[in-house]
């Protein structure tokens, strides 16, 4: 089979589930597996700039501070994801284009162009602790910030925007499982197409696949 013409659209994984569910280790992970053929998109490149106050929206961080709501879906730049999916499924370089976030499956700009959609579910507790320490170990924040976000906006935040898209998905994943698991079972789902690598007359550019920041 020939490599997917440019031009022609790519069918979309739309790949959502709270903060540290493992939504990037699964997106990541396919894209690691199949680099030849899948296209990956994080929602996080697409916040609004957290320093204007006249875009996304604000809250107060338990530093007192004025901020960007990450955690809210008005705080996406939705006509840049949407630019950035269609630029992607026509550029003829992919089989598969991955789109994951928080609300993957809550933007009308990513559920309307997916043509699977999966939920990466994980305990609350797990999710947090998760965070934490990512916080510590990547951040050196004090886990005393984090929690009392977590507890001012983040839980309430997840459970009006991320948790209510559990019940749109396709499939619905354990993000406490290791990521071959979760691989073969969105393999299942979405079927042949990653059976075949994109034509050979379709490079792909090194480096296209950046970590979540």
């Amino acid at each position: 089979m020939a490599g997917v013409a440019a031009g022609q659209h790519v069918p979309v994984l739309a790949v959502a589930g709270g903060t540290a569910s493992g939504k990037s280790t699964l997106a990541d992970a396919l894209a690691r597996h199949h680099p030849e053929a899948v296209g990956l998109l994080h929602l996080d490149d697409f916040y609004a700039p957290a320093h204007d106050p006249r875009r996304g929206v604000r809250t107060l961080s338990a530093t007192g501070a004025e901020t960007l709501d990450w955690n809210h879906p008005g705080s996406i730049d939705e006509a840049a994801v949407a630019e950035a999916v269609d630029a992607m499924t026509r550029a003829g370089r992919h089989r598969l284009v991955v789109v994951e976030g928080l609300f993957a499956l809550t933007l009308a700009a990513v559920t309307g162009r997916a043509s699977w959609r999966v939920y990466v579910d994980t305990p609350d507790d797990i999710r947090l602790a998760r965070k934490i320490l990512r916080k510590i170990e990547v951040q050196r924040q004090d886990p005393r910030i984090s929690l009392l976000n977590y507890l001012s906006s983040g839980r309430e935040r997840h459970a009006a925007h991320v948790a209510p898209s559990r019940s749109l998905a396709d499939l619905v994943v354990d993000g406490t499982a290791d990521e071959f698991t979760m691989i073969a079972e969105v393999l299942a789902l979405i079927g042949p197409v990653l059976a075949e690598p994109v034509g050979a007359e379709l490079p792909v550019h090194a480096g296209q696949f950046g970590e979540t920041a």
